[in-house]
């Protein structure tokens, strides 16, 4: 079994529970406005590795993450690789690592259900709560993009049916999810999932705009400033408590 890799982070502190070996899998169907990783769309590029290649680096870095940390897989959209995703989440199982999954939640099927089967925590990023600003914001603004909120929402189901731990995050960006109204309605989309464990709230940064320029493309939010952390801390807090989670906890 291979796959397509961009990239593996070795040590990262902020995907997952501990520290984790984070594994960015080539390809994404989605074209979100504010994407810092354009580079990972395409599903044709990358290095083409095994999955015992990619587990021999995992491995190489685990005496270093201990009981806590494990690997992340992301992307790009890891679950356009299911099979792939998969294979790995089993090793991770077979070697005692653990396993977490960073997904838009935008894909289904038969392939995508093992792939959750087999993996431990889910990262969901739930992008926008309003159906249509859901398809603009991960359309690179068209209104008429193929993915909307409601494959999200079955994502959520599947959780819900098998029972799966998952963090729930976004992404706040100025003047399309940064109200009150905004943290309300996230909060209201994840109440009824049981298997809840935390929500992150994360601010919008510019970071990716370089890589926009290196591939000769238009970084569609350049105008729209970064968001304020204390500002996204306060959403946070108030997500929390209508959830019933500790405001201020991590």
């Amino acid at each position: 079994m291979t796959g397509r890799i961009h990239s593996i982070q070795t040590f990262s502190a902020v995907d997952g529970p501990g520290l984790r070996c984070v594994v960015f899998l080539q390809g994404c169907p989605l074209r979100c406005l504010y994407c810092h990783n354009p580079d990972t769309h395409d599903v044709h590029q990358g290095e083409e590795k095994t999955v015992d290649e990619v587990m021999e680096e995992v491995l190489r870095c685990q005496p270093y993450h201990g009981r806590r940390g494990g690997l992340t897989l992301s992307g790009g959209e890891p679950l356009l690789q299911p099979g792939f995703a998969a294979g790995l989440f089993a090793r991770c199982r077979r070697f005692a690592v653990a396993s977490a999954l960073d997904t838009s939640g935008c894909l289904g099927g038969p392939a995508v259900r093992r792939a959750v089967e087999l993996v431990d925590l889910v990262l969901l990023d739930v992008k926008h709560t309003d159906a249509d600003r859901y398809r603009e914001l991960v359309g690179g603004g068209r209104a008429d993009a193929v993915f909307g909120l409601d494959r999200v929402k079955e994502f959520l189901a599947l959780l819900d049916e098998l029972k799966k731990p998952f963090w729930a995050r976004q992404v706040v960006v100025p003047g399309w999810n940064d109200s009150e109204a905004d943290a309300d309605a996230l909060a209201d989309v994840l109440g009824p999932h049981k298997t809840l464990q935390r929500v992150e709230l994360l601010p919008f940064r510019d970071l990716g705009r370089w890589k926009y320029e290196r591939l000769g493309r238009t970084f569609a939010l350049a105008d729209t400033p970064e968001a304020d952390p204390q500002r996204v801390a306060q959403l946070e807090d108030r997500v929390k408590r209508r959830l019933g989670l500790a405001a201020g906890s991590q």
